[in-house]
């Protein structure tokens, strides 16, 4: 059976970095800008769908189905949030507790730098408590 996905919500703002490597990565808002996640307890806003550079605008999915890099092997099931380096990485509620939990895996990562797909709710983080 293929699988379907519903249409995710997304938004557009502006790069307020050079954005152009980080496409299927966490980012975050500084300033009002789409920069990059850079750490494991960075909030999350979404997952940039495309490769901006600085000033032009970032497409980013907030809540549905989205591509991810993953940050290791990542099995379907598994809860997600950003890694220091804004890749998609598993949180282990009462381990990760100064951590964000914003999504699951759907369909698993292999490896570091594999892409995952994962259902994602940035809107409303939880710490992995």
């Amino acid at each position: 059976m293929a699988h379907e996905y519903s249409p995710a919500v997304s938004i557009t703002l502006e790069a307020g970095a050079d954005l152009s490597a980080k496409q299927y990565l966490f980012v975050k808002i500084a300033s009002g800008k789409a920069v990059a996640c850079n750490g494991a307890t960075d909030v999350p806003i979404g997952v940039l769908q495309n490769d901006p550079i600085l000033g032009q605008g970032a497409s980013i999915v907030v809540v549905g189905a989205t591509k991810l890099v993953a940050g290791a092997a990542i099995l379907a099931g598994v809860k997600i949030g950003t890694g220091a380096d804004g890749k998609a990485d598993a949180k282990v509620a009462g381990t990760d507790t100064t951590e964000y939990t914003v999504g699951q895996v759907i369909l698993a990562s292999g490896a570091d730098g594999d892409i995952c797909t994962a259902v994602i709710n940035c809107a409303s983080p939880n710490r992995a408590a």
